[in-house]
């Protein structure tokens, strides 16, 4: 009978030491657990930073789209162009594209003149596709941008480019100092009919 309360100690002295380790691995668990949490939530703070600061880098480059105002009363004017074949600047890689596309006109007196000068277009065109990367082109921005610039390319080669500000007299009256070629283009719109990248 003289054992029987040394057995009592030793399990009251055993009992505090479970539930101390039984408590540092549940405050271990909770402290993995946020600290997870606390790392995820830097992360997705992080990736949304780095996406907006590329939306605005991209909206800098290429400026803010513009919605195109367009009269429900006049019918929209489009001129279809062939079909598009070019080689694109990818180094790693052989990789083409396929590009169909159609101009919206500002009025029916341009798409004459548009036609005229359909050689000097595609030349254009052709140019600028062959200098873009299959990775600029595959995303939604990139197809964006490349519509800007092929405003832009059509109305330079339609001779559409705002007169130098240096050639402007005293007496003139100064032209808006933005004034970018697609501005002053007949072409509102590049619409791609058809965008294949191989």
């Amino acid at each position: 009978m003289a054992t029987a309360p040394p057995s009592d100690k030793t399990d009251a002295a055993i009992a505090p030491k479970k539930s101390r380790k039984k408590l540092f691995i549940i405050v271990g668990v909770v402290l993995v657990l946020l600290l997870g949490l606390a790392g995820g939530g830097t992360l997705f703070y992080m990736k949304k930073k780095a996406a907006a600061a590329a939306e605005a880098e991209a909206e800098a480059e290429t400026g803010p789209a513009k919605a195109v105002k367009r009269d429900r009363k006049l019918k929209p004017t489009f001129v279809s162009l062939d079909l598009f074949t070019v080689n694109l600047a990818d180094r790693d890689a052989d990789r083409y594209a396929q590009i169909q596309m159609a101009f919206e006109l500002s009025d029916e007196k341009a798409t004459e003149m548009v036609k005229n000068f359909m050689p000097v277009i595609r030349n254009s065109v052709l140019v600028t596709l062959s200098h873009k990367t299959s990775a600029e082109l595959l995303e939604k921005d990139g197809k964006l941008k490349l519509s800007s610039e092929l405003r832009r390319e059509v109305a330079k080669a339609l001779g559409m480019e705002p007169p130098p500000e240096e050639d402007q007299t005293a007496s003139a009256p100064k032209a808006k100092a933005n004034v970018l070629p697609e501005d002053i283009s007949p072409v509102i719109g590049v619409h791609f009919s058809n965008f294949i990248i191989q």
